[in-house]
């Protein structure tokens, strides 16, 4: 291999026209892969040792690349290292670099390998540490999340259906249904990480290679359960992608939810959630106004996310085998998901950590709207042999009873309920009370406050 003494693509010897300039911009991607400077040392590192250990290049050889490697590595952390448009992308600024430090012998660095499955290789190692990151911080949002739940399972609040009140539950019951969530998206990129654990080095362009590599050692040395099985597929694969994507929009539209849920709460027709000076902006005409902005951005981020997924879904519905630059645009979508719901996760857990429910208005608004009709409906069924229709058919009658006489259930006097069903005692008052709604809904993963407690404290034994 010669010297590329004009700064020329490294595939110049082939194509004798310069590229225009507007196209080589067009197809540059180093702004955005660069971010694999690490990944991308590491792998070669990796393919050069074992090309030394199969044979195939020489210890000198070996060690010469290694120093020059590291040297650039060095070289990107200090910010010394002069970033090359003409070069491409990330891979070949590394490569030309490797050449002027260390001469000739630079140009094994590529032996027995493509650029295509160089790129996978650095993706997937990237993925893999991000994967670490986002469910670090994942973990985090569970533990404010259940530091919030414990100071509340007393907490009672209206749960709604349709946004109308439906039955009494504790605040803590609410926040524990999030944690639920987070904890499934953990479980997807998990999953996400078990799937992408193939290591594609090796695999060259697309048919593999001539040359006697061993893939098992390079999966060992860049911690991969084992290497890929199809050397066409192994290129073209971008199910992994998809993977990280349909992961991080699910996150981010969880997010999205609890932000909208709690927007609503801390608006002034509800009033059930107060927020921190910390987290609120205000208006640049009223005065008064204290917006909950933080939680409207997490709203909307989730929208980007969407996008992203879409965009890769599009580009891989038509795309023949094996490898097309269609696939470039894939780092660019991946990344800007990642950020994305790395920036997200950490301000929602800022939010958690400055939210405080009103727990007055929360139990005033969940004596509103016979919200414990359900209970006496149960109440008939266990006491006086009603089937739950039956029960249900004279507890309607007394909730329509009680709205013409503009009372609420509890202000209804036995004699009152007595016109309804003649057995009744006054045992059938306690039903209406509220504490006694929620901790009578002791079946599991119900609201009552023994479950809710145990729940905490598994989750928390958990971390």
């Amino acid at each position: 291999m010669t010297k590329n003494k004009n700064n020329r693509a490294i595939w110049s010897t082939r194509i004798k026209s310069n590229l225009s300039q507007n196209l080589l911009k067009f197809s540059n991607s180093l702004n955005v892969d660069k971010r694999l400077y690490k990944e991308d040392i590491a792998g070669s590192i990796a393919h050069v040792e074992m090309l030394f250990k199969q044979k195939i290049i020489s210890f000198k050889i070996k060690n010469k690349i290694i120093y020059g490697l590291s040297r650039i590595e060095k070289e990107i952390l200090n910010k010394k290292f002069k970033f090359i448009q003409n070069y491409e992308d990330i891979h070949m600024n590394i490569e030309k670099r490797l050449f002027q430090i260390i001469g000739e012998e630079a140009g094994y660095v590529h032996t027995g390998r493509s650029r295509n499955d160089q790129v996978i290789t650095d993706f997937k190692i990237w993925m893999r540490s991000s994967i670490k990151e986002i469910s670090t911080l994942i973990n985090k949002l569970i533990n404010s999340t259940l530091n919030l739940a414990a100071k509340n399972i007393d907490t009672i609040m209206p749960g709604f259906t349709h946004l109308k009140n439906a039955q009494p539950i504790s605040f803590a019951h609410y926040l524990m249904a999030y944690v639920e969530m987070f904890e499934r998206d953990k479980k997807r990129f998990l999953n996400t990480l078990n799937n992408l654990d193939e290591n594609p080095l090796g695999v060259a362009a697309l048919a593999g290679t001539s040359f006697n590599i061993d893939r098992n050692y390079t999966s060992k040395k860049l911690g991969f359960k084992k290497p890929t099985n199809n050397s066409i597929d192994t290129v073209s694969d971008r199910d992994f992608v998809l993977d990280f994507l349909y992961s991080t929009t699910v996150c981010s539209m969880h997010i999205s939810r609890i932000a909208e849920e709690l927007i609503i709460l801390n608006s002034d027709g509800f009033k059930l959630v107060n927020l921190s000076d910390k987290i609120v902006m205000g208006s640049s005409i009223m005065p008064q106004k204290k917006n909950p902005d933080l939680l409207e951005y997490l709203r909307g981020k989730s929208g980007s996310t969407y996008g992203n997924l879409f965009s890769m879904l599009t580009i891989l519905k038509g795309l023949p085998l094996s490898y097309f630059k269609d696939l470039q645009d894939d780092k660019k979508l991946i990344f800007d998901s990642k950020d994305t719901l790395v920036n997200c996760l950490k301000i929602f857990n800022e939010i958690l950590k400055n939210l405080y429910p009103d727990k007055k208005n929360m139990l005033e608004l969940a004596n509103d709207g016979y919200i414990t009709a359900t209970d006496l409906a149960d109440y008939f069924v266990k006491n006086h042999s009603l089937s739950f229709r039956k029960a249900y058919e004279k507890t309607a009658s007394i909730v329509n009873f009680a709205e013409k006489k503009k009372k609420k259930l509890n202000e209804l006097s036995l004699e009152e309920l007595r016109k309804f069903e003649p057995k009744l005692t006054n045992d059938v008052l306690k039903v209406f009370d509220l504490r006694n709604s929620v901790n009578s809904k002791k079946s599991y993963g119900g609201t009552s406050f023994d479950n809710i407690k145990k729940m905490i404290m598994r989750y928390k034994k958990q971390k």
